[in-house]
């Protein structure tokens, strides 16, 4: 018997809208906390168990190339057959990705991931798990939205508030915004725009799944 598609995501609010869509019986949204070691951990767990028909890695991705801009859905289909020409379809452009230990906080940061990578997007989950499906035999496949660009500063450094398992730290980042209140409106615009990152990423997936159905 085949096994569901896992959409896996870093946190709760990038699959906030996809879960308010409503999912096809046999498609879970599963959350393996950020960074490569959160992510290695779950994809380790999801491995040892009944083998999923395919893994989706999706969330937010910072920009590296200046002409990627935010609320862009990309996409890394590797060897899953079919999977390509309906992202493609539903809106994804194809693209290369990073998969980097720490958030690229700066536009210097960014600039530096993409000389030395040549990749369209950074993130910090999706490397280890497609490596890992690939590898079991998994289908395995990236699809991210641009939730700040190439030129884009983020307005606190998010490395310094994230625990050992991969969460954002409510205490630390309460302690950070109180010493540096001026953040707060950029902050706040961060928000929004990932809120509407998240939307579109969730229209391409829902078209995807929709195509799987047809």
């Amino acid at each position: 018997m085949t096994g569901p598609w896992i959409i896996c995501f870093a946190v709760a609010a990038e699959a906030a809208p996809l879960r308010r869509r409503g999912l096809p019986a046999d498609v879970t949204i599963q959350l393996c906390g950020m960074g490569p070691g959160a992510a290695r951990r779950w994809i380790e767990a999801v491995l040892a168990g009944p083998r999923p028909a395919g893994v989706l890695s999706c969330g937010f991705a910072g920009g590296l190339d200046p002409a990627r801009h935010l609320g862009d859905v990309l996409a890394d289909a590797g060897g899953w057959p079919g999977l390509g020409p309906k992202l493609e379809a539903a809106g994804a452009r194809t693209a290369r990705f990073a998969t980097e230990a720490r958030v690229a906080v700066t536009a210097a940061d960014k600039a530096a991931v993409r000389a030395r990578t040549g990749a369209d997007a950074v993130e910090m989950e999706s490397g280890v798990i497609v490596s890992a499906g690939r590898a079991a035999g998994v289908p395995a496949a990236v699809v991210r939205v641009i939730s700040d660009a190439a030129g884009d500063d983020l307005p606190l450094d998010f490395n310094a508030l994230m625990t050992p398992a991969g969460r954002l730290s409510l205490p630390r980042l309460a302690l950070a915004v109180a010493a540096r209140p001026g953040r707060i409106p950029a902050l706040v615009r961060l928000g929004r725009s990932s809120r509407r990152a998240a939307e579109k990423l969730a229209d391409v997936l829902g078209r995807v799944l929709d195509a799987r159905q047809g």
